[in-house]
C-alpha cells in the first residue's frame, strides 16, 4: 500500500463493485478548490454505459493500490455536472499550461501527484516530466513533482471554478519574468496574466515594457484608445516612444492627444529623433540639481524625487544653461561631507553623447569609459536632454526574442 499515487494510475482503469465485477471506467478525479493549499479529492467521474456519473470519495476505496472500488449501495445515475469550485484533474490540468508562480515559468502537467491528507486524498504536486508510468513509479516523486501550492491554473481552462490568478504571487516576480509568462502563453492566457497584474497599474506598465513588440501590439489592439493612452503614459518615455512608432499610423495622433501634457511633451521630443540614434534611445527622465547645490540639498532632491529607482543611481549637476557641469553616483553623494558643495565631490570631466550618434558610437563610448549611464546633450548649446542606461543599450543590441532563442522563456516539460 502507498500513501502517494499519480493520477495516471487511475485514468481509464476499471472501477469495481463490491463483488469484484467491473461496473464502469474511471474518467477523471475531482478536487475542490478553496482555502486549502492542497485541494482535497472529493470524488471520481466514472463512465457507465456511455454516461459520465459522479461518485463521492466516501464511497470509494482502493486509492492506495491505484485502482478504485465502489463501496456504496447504489450509484447515483444523474449525469455528472461540475459544481462551482470543482477541478477536474485530467480535464482541467493534464496537458494544459499552468503557472509555476514560484519560478515564474509555465509548466505543462503530464501527471498529477496525490497523497493521503486529513483522512482523505489531496492534490499535492504537478509532474511536468514526459515519462511513462513505470519510470514515474520507480523514481522519487519528491524530486520531480512541483508543489501544487506553487501552481496556478488559468481561469479559462476551469470555467466553473471561480478562479482568480493571485496578484500577490505574481507581484513577487520581476516584470521581465511576468512578461516571459505572457510570451509563453496563448493570447487568452496572456490576457489573464495582464488582467491580474493590472491591479497595479505601474506593474502593468513595467510588464508591458518587457514584452516583445509583437505581444505589445497584440494586447494594445484589444484596448480602447483611452486605455492604450493611459498605459503608454505610465511606461518609461523611451519604451513608450519605441512602441508608439510600431502602432498603426491612423491611431497615433488620437493616442498622443489623450496622454497627459507632461508625458505627451516627452513623447513628442523623443519621436523627433531617429529610433536608432542616441536621441531615440535616451530617456528624458534623469535626476539633476543645480551645479551650486550642496550635498544636503542634493540628497533632499533624491528623497523627494518621483523618478523610478533606477534613475536615482546617478545625479547630474547642471550649469545655468542646463549643461552637465558634474556627475556623481548616489553612493558618492551619500559619502560626501554634509554642507559642502556637491560639485566638490563630483566628477567634472563628463562624457556625453549627441542625439544623432548611432547605436555603435553609444556602445563604444559606454564600453571605453566603463559607463552605466551616458548623458545626451544638445550639440548646439550643450544642454542636457536625457540619459542612456546600460540596460537600454542592451535592450537595443539584443535581438527580438532572444530569451526564446536561448531557451530562457520556454515551457517546462
Amino acid at each position: 500500500m502507498s500513501d502517494r499515487q499519480h493520477l495516471s494510475s487511475f485514468l481509464r482503469r476499471p472501477i469495481l463493485g463490491k463483488d469484484g465485477d467491473r461496473i464502469g471506467r474511471v474518467q477523471d478525479l475531482v478536487a475542490r478548490l478553496g482555502d486549502d493549499a492542497y485541494p482535497p479529492v472529493v470524488g471520481a467521474v466514472i463512465r457507465i454505459e456511455g454516461r459520465d456519473l459522479f461518485v463521492p470519495a466516501r464511497k470509494l476505496a482502493g486509492f492506495e493500490e491505484g485502482s478504485l472500488r465502489f463501496t456504496g449501495r447504489r450509484v447515483d445515475l444523474r449525469k455528472f455536472e461540475r459544481r462551482p469550485g470543482e477541478l477536474l484533474l485530467a480535464g482541467d490540468l493534464l496537458a494544459h499550461h499552468l503557472i509555476n508562480v514560484a519560478r515564474g515559468r509555465l509548466v505543462r502537467a503530464h501527471d498529477i501527484e496525490l497523497v493521503v491528507a486529513g483522512g482523505g486524498w489531496a492534490v499535492t504536486g504537478v509532474d511536468p516530466r514526459r515519462v511513462g508510468l513505470w519510470r514515474r513509479s520507480a523514481s522519487s516523486p519528491h524530486t520531480a513533482a512541483i508543489d501544487f501550492a506553487s501552481i496556478q491554473p488559468f481561469v479559462g481552462q476551469v470555467p466553473s471554478a471561480r478562479l482568480r490568478i493571485p496578484f500577490r504571487k505574481l507581484a513577487r516576480l520581476h516584470p521581465a519574468q511576468i512578461a516571459d509568462l505572457v510570451e509563453q502563453a496563448s493570447h487568452e492566457e496572456g490576457e489573464e496574466i495582464i488582467e491580474a497584474v493590472g491591479l497595479d497599474r505601474e506593474l502593468e506598465a513595467d510588464v508591458f515594457e518587457e514584452l516583445d513588440t509583437e505581444h505589445q501590439l497584440e494586447f494594445l489592439e484589444v484596448r480602447s484608445d483611452a486605455e492604450a493612452a493611459r498605459l503608454l503614459a505610465r511606461m518609461e518615455p523611451d519604451a513608450a516612444a519605441d512602441l508608439f512608432t510600431e502602432i498603426d499610423q491612423e491611431r497615433r495622433s488620437p493616442l498622443l492627444d489623450l496622454m497627459p501634457a507632461p508625458q505627451q511633451a516627452k513623447m513628442r521630443q523623443l519621436l523627433s529623433y531617429n529610433s536608432e540614434t542616441a536621441g531615440g534611445l535616451m530617456s528624458p527622465d534623469f535626476l539633476s540639481v543645480a551645479a551650486t547645490a550642496t550635498v544636503d540639498e542634493s540628497l533632499a532632491t533624491v528623497r523627494t524625487s518621483t523618478l523610478p529607482t533606477a534613475a536615482l543611481s546617478t545625479v547630474f549637476l547642471l550649469g545655468a544653461s542646463g549643461e552637465p557641469a558634474g556627475v556623481m553616483a548616489l553612493a558618492d553623494l551619500v559619502r560626501a561631507r554634509a554642507g559642502e558643495p556637491a560639485l566638490t565631490s563630483a566628477r567634472t570631466d563628463v562624457t556625453c553623447a549627441h542625439p544623432d550618434w548611432d547605436i555603435h558610437q553609444v556602445a563604444r563610448t559606454m564600453s571605453d569609459f566603463n559607463l552605466t549611464v551616458l548623458p545626451v546633450v544638445d550639440e548646439r548649446d550643450g544642454r542636457m536632454l536625457g540619459i542612456i542606461t546600460v540596460d537600454d543599450l542592451l535592450d537595443e543590441l539584443l535581438p527580438q526574442g532572444w530569451r526564446r532563442d536561448f531557451g530562457m522563456s520556454t515551457v517546462e516539460e
